[in-house]
């Protein structure tokens, strides 16, 4: 992978990463759409570079909000911040554990892009009628332990390339009555230690390969800033205005996926 492409990669995760639209499918179908194909070892050292630039965007754009829930959390665990602090531990569990346990399972799904076209629009239809028929009467502070063990559950199915982690949870979310802006936050703060984990759990498989030091670093810059960008718009974005933009974006690519691999492109 040369400067460009590393650039290319940090700023389709950035994006993806935070705005439901599937950053495992975009990372997928990168490739097959513009036939840079990368070996094994360049793909494992890239994704945890591009882990690590969104991880690191997610921590500190809340960086003040993780001082405060932590310190709650062991200081005053029944305060409304440490509630929530230990409401945001066990949401994660579940998709944790999912990550250990069936991560050589959906690595066999990246290179069916049939299913990738598929589970857009399936999680696009999820995302409109979820946003319809929700109430938007819960806030953030208002979550409980039944909506965060939900929307942490609901993450494991995150794992599908095309579903979307903070597709599936908003998702969810909005069904339980919660606010778009207050689930969109939980969601970045639930998803820190999980992107994070991720990177960390995967860095043991490229501990023995030379890396090429100026990419992985331009993409783990160019994830974080625009993580940080997409994390900013997105909060503002929902404060007014629904998801039908990303429904309609989720539609249209899983359409145009569906046709392509029908037609046997890249083979």
């Amino acid at each position: 992978m040369d400067f460009f492409q590393a650039i290319i990669y940090g700023i389709v995760q950035g994006v993806g990463e935070f705005l439901p639209i599937s950053s495992t499918a975009h990372l997928d179908l990168l490739p097959w759409l513009t036939g840079w194909k990368l070996d094994n070892e360049t793909q494992m050292v890239f994704d945890v570079a591009l882990h690590l630039g969104t991880g690191a965007a997610v921590i500190i754009y809340f960086f003040k909000d993780w001082i405060r829930l932590i310190s709650a959390g062991f200081t005053k665990p029944k305060s409304v911040d440490g509630k929530l602090f230990w409401l945001i531990v066990l949401a994660t569990i579940p998709g944790a554990i999912a990550g250990v346990f069936l991560d050589k399972f959906v690595a066999g799904l990246k290179d069916d892009y049939l299913i990738i076209g598929i589970m857009l629009i399936i999680m696009g239809a999820v995302l409109y009628i979820a946003d319809r028929v929700g109430k938007s009467q819960v806030e953030l502070e208002g979550i409980g332990i039944k909506r965060s063990v939900l929307v942490g559950i609901s993450q494991v199915f995150a794992m599908i390339p095309g579903v979307s982690r903070s597709g599936i949870t908003m998702s969810t979310g909005r069904f339980l009555g919660m606010k778009r802006d207050s689930i969109a936050r939980f969601t970045f703060l639930m998803s820190a230690p999980i992107i994070m984990a991720d990177a960390v759990y995967h860095a043991k498989d490229i501990v023995q390969i030379n890396l090429p030091v100026v990419p992985f670093v331009t993409a783990i810059i160019t994830a974080g800033v625009v993580g940080l960008l997409s994390i900013r718009f997105l909060l503002n974005y929902l404060k007014t205005k629904g998801f039908g933009i990303f429904v309609i974006y989720r539609f249209a690519l899983g359409a145009i996926v569906i046709i392509l691999a029908l037609a046997g492109f890249g083979k």
